[in-house]
């Protein structure tokens, strides 16, 4: 045997061993480091050993809710507040909150948000909007429609049809409907 096959057998033996030697020293930190019985007496992980109770068959709700107005003709759907300025300032407040981003604070889809919209919202003062039944516009804020985004569980179905008083409040021929604040902030 020559000197160089020596030295490509002792490379080959010396890889070898560190290989081996990695090997090793990875099972030993594994099987000596990680106590993992222990690990699941921890206190942080004994909320989670809670069980959920089972469901019996059947038990989701099929009355009331949302989801009961899901197969309800929108046409059909009535407001049950009567149209004063009280429902009407419910509906400018909580519309204050939730639409004045995109729909702005005359309602005409200039908000601040809603700018960046192509095309823009919606201008809840025209014909498109002011000819729908409340039934509609309240079916609409509740489950969405294309880009406006489901409401319904996160608004009160009373401050819903307040929003449609509102709404309506922003016509040109139900201008004296309208709070004569026109500060939409919503502290005012």
């Amino acid at each position: 045997m020559g000197e160089s096959q020596r030295k490509g057998r002792g490379v080959v033996i010396r890889e070898r061993r560190a290989l081996l030697t990695t090997i090793l020293s990875f099972l030993f930190i594994i099987f000596t480091g990680c106590d993992y019985a222990r690990m699941k007496e921890q206190e942080a992980l004994q909320t989670y050993r809670t069980q959920i109770p089972e469901m019996p068959e059947r038990t989701i709700p099929i009355t009331g809710g949302l989801q009961s107005l899901r197969g309800v003709d929108p046409e059909k759907l009535r407001n049950p507040l009567s149209l004063s300025q009280d429902s009407i300032h419910l509906g400018r407040l909580t519309y204050s909150y939730f639409c004045i981003v995109c729909h702005g604070p005359k309602g005409d889809g200039n908000g601040t948000v809603g700018q960046s919209f192509a095309p823009l919202p919606t201008d809840l003062r025209s014909s498109y909007v002011q000819t729908q039944s409340d039934g509609k516009l309240f079916y609409t804020i509740t489950f969405g429609l294309k880009r406006h985004p489901p409401l319904g569980f996160m608004i009160a179905e009373t401050k819903r049809w307040a929003i449609v008083h509102y709404v309506r409040s922003l016509s040109k021929r139900n201008e004296s409907l309208r709070p004569k604040s026109e500060s939409l902030s919503p502290g005012s």
